[in-house]
């Protein structure tokens, strides 16, 4: 005889394992979600610095001018923060079934007030503290400045100006960019790191869960095997959304903040070509080490999401294709914001520059 309480625990366990996975998937995505609002933030200040100028020019004061700034985005973070709660109350019967084995399938979760709150909650303080450095920073800048809305003035560094001359023309180009905005770069290397982390973690799944069921010679299918495959492909699909959005957000936002660097490199012999894979190279350079950084860490995270369990470290050549494809993936979404740069006229820019 099989208690009640036995036979819920066992129909109950396909949904407590996918709870397993899902946390540090989803501490993963507010990673992510942070970088990616982070630099949106920064691409949106860029394109409202003359409109900075104008407020502080009319009496506004850098108080009212942050909050302004500040609200555009909290509003956009609102209305996705709804969009997506309705989309995951919609989608979480896919993920709350617990098998065949029962009659019937089980309807949308009740969505109650307080998980509302917390996922609105959570949406708002992310825009928040992506958005608020960025914003007092704007606020407090020089109102001159930003009416003229010139480029900022580049930090010479003796020693990287002495090892970059040496270099070519589009790894050059690249080195300085990435000198000249440093915290984008780390941005760009933590969305990289965190994109390969949970990479790794899901390949140390399959090495250390798939040689377990495969161990077993029973030939036979493992439903939470099956189970745990599925809610991993879900969070690596979201991972990847979320980490070529951020490829393009930082891509285009360089793209932007570099237009007059750019074209005084075209003035003074760059092609259109060396400037597009210099912008390119500024997304490489940082996504190498962040590549390298997020294999340690996808392991430590398969291990602690395991609770000290047995581990499989991926086959070498796994981890080297990931890599691999992920600097191809990053080249490949820079390519395209760098290549519509290029194209504009350098005269242009440089006629608005001293306008």
């Amino acid at each position: 005889m099989i208690s009640w309480t036995g036979i819920a625990a066992a129909d109950a366990l396909l949904v407590q394992d996918e709870q397993q996975v899902l946390t540090p998937g989803a501490w993963l995505a507010t990673l992510l979600a942070i970088a990616s609002v982070t630099v949106l933030a920064g691409g949106r200040m860029i394109q409202r610095t003359r409109r900075v100028g104008l407020l502080k020019a009319a009496g506004g004061s850098p108080g009212l001018i942050a909050a302004t700034l500040m609200a555009e985005n909290l509003v956009l973070a609102l209305v996705a923060a709804v969009a997506g709660l309705v989309i995951g109350w919609l989608a979480a019967p896919l993920l709350t079934s617990p098998g065949a084995a029962l009659v019937g399938a089980p309807g949308a979760p009740s969505l109650t007030a307080p998980v509302a709150g917390l996922v609105l909650a959570v949406a708002l303080a992310v825009a928040l503290a992506a958005t608020l450095v960025p914003a007092v920073r704007a606020a407090r800048g020089s109102t001159v400045a930003a009416l003229a809305d010139a480029p900022r003035p580049p930090r010479r560094r003796p020693r990287l100006l002495a090892m970059s001359r040496r270099l070519p023309v589009p790894l050059l180009l690249g080195l300085r960019l990435v000198a000249r905005r440093p915290r984008r770069a780390l941005l760009g290397a933590a969305n990289v790191a965190i994109t390969m982390a949970g990479v790794v973690a899901v390949l140390t799944f399959h090495a250390t869960a798939g040689q377990r069921v495969n161990g077993g010679g029973s030939g036979l299918s493992d439903p939470v095997y099956n189970r745990d495959e599925q809610v991993l492909l879900v969070l690596t699909v979201t991972l990847l959304a979320l980490a070529a959005l951020n490829a393009i957000v930082t891509a285009w936002t360089t793209m932007l903040d570099t237009r007059h660097p750019a074209a005084l490199a075209r003035a003074l012999g760059a092609t259109p070509r060396d400037v597009a894979a210099g912008l390119t190279a500024a997304q490489l350079l940082p996504a190498l080490p962040g590549a390298l950084l997020g294999i340690p860490l996808g392991l430590g995270l398969f291990a602690a999401a395991n609770h000290g369990g047995r581990l499989t470290v991926p086959p070498a050549w796994w981890l080297a294709i990931a890599v691999l494809a992920t600097l191809a993936a990053v080249a490949g979404l820079a390519a395209v914001p760098a290549r519509i740069g290029a194209r504009h006229p350098a005269a242009e820019i440089l006629q608005a520059e001293t306008a």
